[in-house]
């Protein structure tokens, strides 16, 4: 099974090196890779990922709003009746982590985060443990 991932920029982040550089990371550790581009909303990112039929959406974060827009994010995929996981990737304090769980964010990754760490984290938020 082909794991299908769409990652997006949510809000007015025009800062783009990174998503592209995961994206890239995701499609050669064998994945299909859906980019939205820059300057997404919570519900069109949440429409383009029942659209597509992912199996995870990830997020780039580096303005600062990841408490807002992340959360937002989520409830748009659950009010459509989606459990689509999100993860959140970029500049995100550590003291901010727990509070992104709580709000249904599935995987947290920062700077320094590993191509192999991200790679794991989401097969595991598709693959059934066994």
């Amino acid at each position: 099974m082909t794991l299908r991932v769409l990652v997006a920029k949510v809000g007015l982040d025009g800062h783009d090196r990174g998503i592209k550089v995961v994206a890239r990371l995701l499609r050669d550790a064998g994945m299909e890779v859906v980019y939205t581009g820059l300057f997404q909303t919570p519900d069109t990112v949440a429409t383009a990922a029942i659209q597509e039929d992912v199996d995870v959406v990830g997020l780039s974060m580096l303005s600062g709003a990841h408490l807002t827009l992340a959360p937002l994010v989520v409830k748009a995929l659950r009010d459509r009746g989606s459990d689509i996981p999100v993860v959140v990737g970029g500049i995100v304090p550590a003291n901010d982590v727990d509070e992104l769980k709580a709000t249904g964010v599935a995987g947290v990754f920062g700077p320094g985060a590993t191509a192999d760490e991200i790679v794991q984290t989401i097969t595991s938020l598709v693959t059934p443990q066994a």
